[in-house]
């Protein structure tokens, strides 16, 4: 009596992605290279990528790099199709900025709104800054008169009075000036409210997400957005606090030099937007909250500088995070 044994082979797909063209790799159980092939950044062309690599054995597991740009399509195809699908950052750079990161699952759900509407909102705040400093450096070297009317204000204060101004033709320069600055306060004031229309979608979708994690002292909306974002709709795949730690840069680092030893350094990888949003977190708390001051005026009396005290109260609140994150995933 012969038996049949299937060998089915289990292999490993790395995909390069580009904006037009994909190129993917199988490797076998051992990293022997069984082929190259490229596929266009299509949907019929992940479903090729896809049969092709099933073709030669046992999906296994798909390497996809940059998730969250040029391989966003196609990690999303993978992940529906039932592939487990990681991301492979990119040498060097990313190696040296972005110690410790998870392998993060493909954005969807959620989440991936979430992260698409703080797109649209982080530009729209950095051309309102833009516009503001441009609106102050043209009063500064602008007739005395636009120096003194406009000096002292808040930006909210200097966009309004700007906006409105009405120049009459006469000297051209200060004509142009006034004309210019009267463009800049309505771009600001442009942006507000699209600042406003973003916030009433971002609310919600934050607020339903994660109740807990807004319930938090000192976060709020826009800060539980990135903190969401970082995660991802997959909290799940953060393995341990300290994984969420080094994510968001906040993993204390031994400092290495001889004469701090048993002191650790600020961490400057992982996700940035995340470690704003965990420094902003701990600013409120130093002001408003009892715990939190009484905590820093301990350390410091211990010897920790305030930048020391800062990271210690980082890595704390990340630990707070992360267990929310947990609990409502």
């Amino acid at each position: 009596m012969t038996t049949m044994v299937e060998d089915t082979r289990v292999i490993t797909g790395g995909v390069d992605t580009h904006a037009d063209l994909h190129v993917a790799a199988a490797l076998d159980s051992v990293g022997g290279l069984l082929g190259v092939q490229e596929f266009p950044a299509t949907a019929a062309g992940y479903a090729e990528l896809l049969g092709w690599l099933r073709s030669l054995g046992n999906l296994a597991l798909a390497g996809v790099e940059g998730t969250g740009s040029y391989g966003a399509g196609l990690a999303r195809y993978l992940a529906a199709a039932g592939v487990r699908v990681v991301e492979v950052d990119r040498p060097d750079r990313q190696d040296r900025h972005r110690q410790g990161k998870s392998d993060p699952l493909p954005r969807g759900g959620a989440v991936e709104a979430i992260r698409a509407l703080m797109v649209a909102k982080r530009s729209a705040r950095q051309e309102r800054t833009q516009a503001v400093n441009q609106a102050r450096a043209l009063i500064v070297t602008g007739p005395e008169e636009l120096r003194a009317r406009f000096a002292r204000r808040s930006p909210a204060q200097l966009i309004e009075a700007i906006a409105a101004l009405r120049p009459r033709p006469g000297d051209v320069p200060g004509y142009a000036t006034r004309v210019a600055l009267r463009e800049l306060g309505r771009r600001a004031r442009f942006l507000d409210g699209q600042l406003d229309r973003l916030d009433e979608l971002i609310g919600p979708l934050v607020t339903e997400r994660a109740p807990g994690l807004l319930a938090l002292h000192g976060v709020g909306p826009d800060t539980a957005a990135l903190l969401l974002v970082a995660a991802g709709d997959h909290p799940e795949r953060l393995r341990s606090e300290s994984s969420w730690a080094h994510l968001c840069g906040v993993a204390p680092i031994p400092a290495s030099s001889g004469k701090t030893a048993g002191r650790y350094r600020l961490n400057r990888g992982g996700d940035r937007q995340a470690n704003s949003a965990l420094w902003r977190v701990v600013m409120v708390r130093l002001r408003s909250h009892e715990a939190t001051r009484a905590y820093a005026d301990r350390r410091g009396k211990e010897g920790l500088s305030k930048k020391e005290i800062i990271r210690c109260l980082k890595r704390y609140v990340a630990r707070e995070v992360y267990r929310q994150l947990r609990a409502e995933s």
